[in-house]
Order: C-alpha cells, then structure tokens, then sequence
C-alpha cells in the first residue's frame, strides 16, 4: 500500500436520488478522510469526485459497489487519475 495520493472521479447511477445518497457518500468520505464533492445530475446519477491516498480511494470505491451504500446501486463508472489537491474538504454540492 502507498499513500501516494489520488483522485476517482465516478458517475453511479440507479436508484440513488431521494435516498441520503449524497449524505452517506459524504459521511463516508468524511471517515476516510478523502477531500472532493458529490452531487446529484439531471439525468438521476450521482457524481462524485474524491482524492485521497490510494488505499482510502479504493475503500471508498468498495464502499460504492457494495450493499452498504444506500438506495440500489445498478452501475459504478468511475476513472482513476493523480489527485489535483484542489478541494479542502468534503462537500455536498446542489
């Protein structure tokens, strides 16, 4: 494991709006420790964007796809890419 820092930028989408998505996502990134935004699309997906170290942006992928995220995940489509560090702290954007 490193603690090199990276980024994940991820688009999930099924039923995911209407069901605290976007406040479980933070809270969890918040436990991680991982700085970025996640936000509701007009299209009904959640995008989201985290930067952490490596082994925080792979756990809070696992988190994504698995059964403990809330409403019903259908789809995870996410990149992988060097952190920018441009975020503070984690944000839920409306």
């Amino acid at each position: 494991m490193t603690d090199e820092a990276q980024r994940v930028t991820a688009r999930i989408t099924g039923v995911v709006q209407g069901v605290g998505f976007r406040y479980w996502a933070a809270r969890k990134a918040d436990e991680l420790m991982l700085k970025g935004t996640v936000r509701n699309s007009p299209d009904g997906s959640v995008e989201l964007v985290a930067e952490g170290t490596v082994s925080d942006v792979e756990h809070l992928v696992a988190w994504l796809h698995s059964s403990g995220a809330p409403g019903q995940v259908t789809d995870v489509d996410f990149q992988v890419s060097d952190a920018t560090e441009e975020f503070d702290d984690f944000r839920i954007i409306d």
